[in-house]
């Protein structure tokens, strides 16, 4: 059988541009991974994976209101003309009033299409599930790291959230003590305190970018990730965190980055699908 383009395909078939809500933008970038490989190969394994979801998530069905898959971002060049190139495609599907699902490919991409919200919604923040901080200025050599992406991010002056994080360096910590407005849950404090809500500044935007690396999820989760740090985010205590955003808050895009397809097991690929679909849910659940 011919193998599937479109996000959960087997269940909607193949909707227009115009009739779909969600747009997922594909981006199998992978330059700078440190450690475990493979994310190039992330964003074809969730759209296949996404083949045996259930259209109905437990609560509702997100697919009524449209999913459209683009084709993968030609990620051929040097880093700043990939991360040019995913900005543009995100930005003509927020002018298009649809929200883009970014699946990645490594974390690098995100800073294109967050700088494309920043651009089109001006007012907007970050929140950001992840075992690491990606607050180094660079790594390797290169200043579009998967390490650097949020540090990037807040040079541009957009407000970040941090939850999930057990794993970064001392100058990541420098960089958080030296810039307090950096929101950070890490992992250890969240279950020590067994907090799992977010608790948002007067200050913070009203328009939410989540972007979602899988390694935020313990490995007993997503085992299936570049760097599967122990002492992570488990399934349900995610979603308890994404349902305490306000619903005066609007989600606007969200990504899902760093999975690791491994061929001998397709726990994760389903996972990360199963991820997608339920962001979708929780969304449409808002309007």
């Amino acid at each position: 059988m011919k193998a599937k383009k479109f996000f959960l395909e087997s269940e909607g078939g193949k909707r227009s541009k115009e009739d779909s809500t969600f747009h997922i933008l594909p981006v199998p970038y992978e330059k700078t991974v440190s450690y475990g490989t493979g994310t190039k190969n992330g964003p074809a394994a969730i759209i296949n994976a996404s083949q045996q979801l259930e259209s109905y998530d437990g609560i509702s069905i997100p697919l009524e209101y449209g999913i459209f898959t683009h084709r993968p971002v030609d990620c051929k060049g040097r880093d700043v003309n990939v991360l040019n190139k995913i900005e543009q495609a995100a930005a003509s599907i927020f002018s298009m009033k649809k929200i883009p699902v970014i699946l990645g490919g490594e974390h690098t991409v995100s800073y294109g299409s967050i700088i494309a919200a920043k651009k089109f919604f001006k007012d907007m923040g970050v929140v950001h599930f992840d075992a690491h901080a990606d607050l180094r200025d660079e790594y390797e050599g290169s200043k579009f790291s998967h390490a650097c992406v949020m540090r990037r991010v807040h040079e541009n002056g957009i407000p970040i959230i941090q939850i999930g994080t057990r794993s970064f360096s001392i100058e990541e910590k420098n960089y958080r003590d030296q810039h307090k407005e950096i929101i950070c849950y890490n992992a250890p404090d969240i279950y020590k305190d067994k907090k799992f809500t977010i608790e948002f500044p007067d200050n913070f935007p009203e328009n939410i970018y989540i972007s979602v690396d899988v390694d935020a999820f313990d490995p007993s989760v997503i085992p299936h990730t570049g760097t599967p740090v122990p002492g992570g985010l488990l399934w349900y205590d995610f979603f308890t965190f994404i349902n305490s955003i306000p619903m005066n808050k609007k989600i606007i895009s969200f990504d899902i980055v760093e999975l690791a397809p491994a061929g001998n097991s397709s726990v994760s690929n389903f996972s990360a699908a199963q991820l997608a679909y339920n962001l979708m849910g929780i969304i449409t659940r808002r309007f």
